[in-house]
């Protein structure tokens, strides 16, 4: 639980299937239970047209934002965008954010209980989409009472589900803000994620994905180190790492065991993420990632695009290898020709794809200006 000086925000969840309305995945599949865990900040105006809706990214959580806090602060993933006096201010706007579909935090994934078995769902858990996630996301806003969204956000996995959101329900958003995210996923993250995928494969632990406890260990490191280096630049390796090593002294200079700090930093980010993360939801949200196409069910990406009645900004990032600027202006321009109201934005950084995560200046000021020119 955490306070904002106002209220306590908490991670809560929410049953969005019951065997009353069961949920049905976009594969076929049915689940007759269905939890989201998910926390707010600020409150719903009358009218419930006040919401943004928060779409976290592969590892991410509810916990978007954590702000007046105590000693025992848990930082929330957007806390240099969430809070009062930021472009996303609890005093102005309910902001909402769950945990995806598939995850580990509390949502319903691989890593729950199948109520039928009593033992986790584990592979047989249905292949999840970003339609299916926000389908699950929209039956959450209309328990929490969200007539209509004044802005979707989110980064990397989460831009691609804003886009997922304005195709699948252009009413319902008014304006939107993918950043670091595509329309469709590229065959250069599809190959990237299927080589993070097969190291969890190698591993013995993985045992076909039906393993109890901690699990393929080694290989959900690997598939995390694999993944950094993704979500950084060169240049910002040159800046922090160069060629220096842990123990710089000279003796140590052709020692077998004398790590570079890069190779250090990538070991310490694998294990990190073994401690608070389920090689099963990498597995899924990664395909969920690949199989990631907003054109499928509508005919063509064009199509698809001419669904979309919201305002958006696209953001890309410079020096993003994962999803290149190239590729949102693509979109951009694609939109343009369809005559759809639609701008694009640039983060300027050496951290690569993560700038979203840290560029927190330009992002407040691209989020404020966005909202500010539409009222």
């Amino acid at each position: 639980m955490t306070e904002t000086g106002k209220t306590l925000v908490e991670t809560r969840k929410a049953t969005i299937a019951s065997p009353e309305k069961p949920f049905d995945f976009e594969v076929g599949a049915t689940l007759e239970h269905v939890e989201l865990a998910y926390e707010t900040y600020g409150e719903l105006n009358a009218a419930g047209d006040n919401a943004v809706y928060v779409c976290h990214a592969l590892t991410g959580s509810a916990h978007a934002a954590f702000y007046n806090s105590p000693e025992d602060k848990v930082a929330g993933w957007w806390d240099g965008l969430i809070g009062p006096g930021k472009a996303l201010d609890p005093d102005r706007y309910f902001i909402v954010c769950a945990n995806l579909l598939g995850s580990c935090y509390g949502s319903t994934g691989p890593s729950s209980v199948n109520p039928k078995t009593g033992r986790p769902y584990g592979m047989d858990f249905p292949a999840v989409t970003t339609r299916d996630m926000a389908k699950s996301q929209r039956r959450l806003l209309e328990k929490l009472g969200v007539k209509r969204l004044r802005l979707v956000i989110g980064g990397s996995l989460g831009g691609m589900l804003t886009w997922q959101w304005l195709v699948d329900y252009p009413e319902f958003v008014e304006a939107a803000m993918p950043i670091a995210g595509t329309v469709q996923g590229s065959p250069w993250m599809i190959g990237l994620n299927e080589v993070a995928r097969q190291a969890i494969f190698n591993d013995p632990a993985w045992q076909g994905g039906n393993y109890e406890g901690k699990g393929p260990e080694a290989g959900l490191a690997l598939a995390r180190m694999i993944a950094m280096i993704t979500y950084r630049s060169d240049r910002q390796f040159w800046q922090r790492f160069a060629r220096d090593r842990v123990h710089p002294e000279p003796e140590q200079e052709l020692a077998f065991d004398n790590w570079f700090q890069v190779e250090s930093y990538l070991h310490y980010q694998g294990q990190k993420l073994v401690r608070r993360f389920d090689a099963r939801t990498y597995v899924y949200l990664t395909e969920a990632m690949d199989l990631h196409d907003v054109a499928r069910g509508y005919g063509s990406l064009n199509d698809a695009l001419a669904r979309i009645q919201s305002d958006v900004l696209v953001v890309g990032i410079d020096s993003d290898m994962l999803y290149f600027p190239h590729e949102l202006q693509d979109t951009v321009q694609r939109l343009r020709h369809l005559g759809r109201k639609v701008d694009y934005a640039e983060i300027h950084s050496i951290y690569g794809h993560d700038a979203f995560l840290i560029e927190y200046e330009q992002l407040n000021r691209l989020v404020r200006d966005f909202l500010e020119r539409r009222r």
